[in-house]
């Protein structure tokens, strides 16, 4: 999808960056529309960003438990005393992240610094922070960028494996072949309009998708 088209800003509406003009999103029969990122990601839905937001000074495995949560612990007196209850669900916490970075074969950087991973080190990161907080909706934007061939294989394989466990994976991409091993349908956007929609094989060919990739421009209905 060209540049411009409206696809970061529908991602930052969904989740709650930005509140829509006009309209309602609907999300397990709840109308999010509105709601803060906090409440929306509390409700099951989880993003990365096409510019990476890591905490660099923070080790990998500091970084994944920001992610998680912590139903049972958040109140002021399991804080205060540190009580066997909040003990237990940070250890559940401390596995449940172990167990993304070896999903995403980063278990023996769990102590490295944000700052001192690679590019796509820091791409799988971000990736299994997502994960970890449990979403049943996974928005990926832009996951692939910038990222070395087999770094793409592995996020590639990574997507596969998350669909196959039953998660809903929403992802921005401009690397078709990328899209092509992944998507079931596609939608396509061009300045904010929807002009394509459907299988990837009914995509591929559509006059409007190429006519906006090539320059070319009519009036869509």
């Amino acid at each position: 999808m060209p540049n411009g088209s409206g696809k970061t800003t529908l991602f930052n509406i969904i989740s709650g960056f930005t509140k829509p003009d006009q309209g309602k999103i609907t999300f397990e029969g709840i109308e999010i529309s509105g709601l803060s990122p906090n409440r929306i990601a509390k409700l099951g839905i989880a993003r990365t960003f096409q510019r990476m937001r890591l905490f660099r000074q923070l080790s990998v495995i500091d970084n994944m438990l920001l992610a998680t949560k912590y139903e049972k612990g958040e109140n002021l007196q399991s804080a205060l005393f540190r009580s066997k209850l909040i003990r237990s669900e940070e250890e559940k916490n401390i596995n449940l992240a172990m167990k993304y970075l070896e999903f995403v074969g980063l278990q023996d950087k769990k102590n490295a610094l944000g700052e001192n991973l690679s590019f796509g080190q820091r791409r799988l990161l971000e990736l299994a922070m997502a994960f970890a907080s449990n979403a049943d909706l996974i928005l990926l934007d832009e996951p692939t960028s910038g990222v070395f061939p087999e770094t793409k294989d592995k996020i590639i394989k990574i997507i596969q494996k998350l669909n196959e466990d039953g998660k809903t994976i929403l992802f921005i991409e401009h690397d078709m072949n990328f899209v092509m091993q992944l998507a079931n349908r596609i939608v396509v956007l061009d300045h904010g309009k929807i002009i394509a929609d459907g299988h990837p094989e009914e995509i591929i060919n559509d006059e409007y998708v190429l006519e906006a990739y090539f320059g070319k421009r009519k009036a869509y209905a």
